[in-house]
C-alpha cells in the first residue's frame, strides 16, 4: 500500500466470541490485540475493533439505494470482482442471511458495482462491493 492510510473504525459487539467467529474465522479477519473489552481485526489492511457493549449496535433506519433498503449504519469493504466473487460463495456455502442479496446495483451506469449486505451476529451492517473498472469508486 503506497502511503493510504489506514483506516480505523470501532463498533459495538454483544458478544467477542461470536466476533472471533464472524470476523476472524467467517471473514478471515487475522485477530491482532484484544482484551476482555475489546479484539482489533486485520479487515482487508485496515483496522476494526470490536468492543463489548451489549444491545448496542441493532440498527433499523434504510435508504432507498437503487430499488433496495440499504441500512444506512454500515461498514465493509471493496474487493477485487475476483474477491467478491469467493466471498459471496462463502457466505452463501455458510447459511449467511443476506440483508441484500449478492447482485450487480447500477447495471450500464457509471459506478456500476457488485454488492451484498449482511449483518455480523450482534446486528452490525456490513456491505462488501467491487467494481469491473476501479476508477468509477468516486465517479460522479
Amino acid at each position: 500500500m503506497a502511503n493510504i492510510p489506514l483506516f480505523h473504525l470501532a463498533f459495538p459487539v454483544d458478544s467477542l466470541a461470536e466476533a472471533r467467529a464472524f470476523y476472524g474465522e467467517l471473514l478471515g479477519c487475522p485477530e491482532g490485540r484484544s482484551s476482555d473489552a475489546w479484539v482489533d481485526f486485520d479487515f482487508y489492511g485496515h483496522q476494526i475493533v470490536a468492543h463489548l457493549s451489549p444491545g448496542e449496535a441493532r440498527s433499523a433506519k434504510t435508504s432507498d439505494v437503487d430499488d433496495h433498503a440499504v441500512p444506512v449504519r454500515h461498514f465493509g469493504a471493496i474487493l477485487s470482482m475476483e474477491q467478491w466473487d469467493t466471498l459471496a460463495d462463502k457466505l452463501r456455502a455458510a447459511g449467511t442471511k443476506f440483508v441484500i442479496e449478492p447482485y450487480v446495483r447500477f447495471k450500464g451506469e457509471v459506478g456500476e458495482q457488485a454488492t451484498m449486505f449482511f449483518m455480523d451476529p450482534s446486528g452490525n451492517a456490513l456491505e462488501f462491493k467491487a467494481f469491473g473498472d476501479m476508477s468509477q469508486v468516486f465517479a460522479k
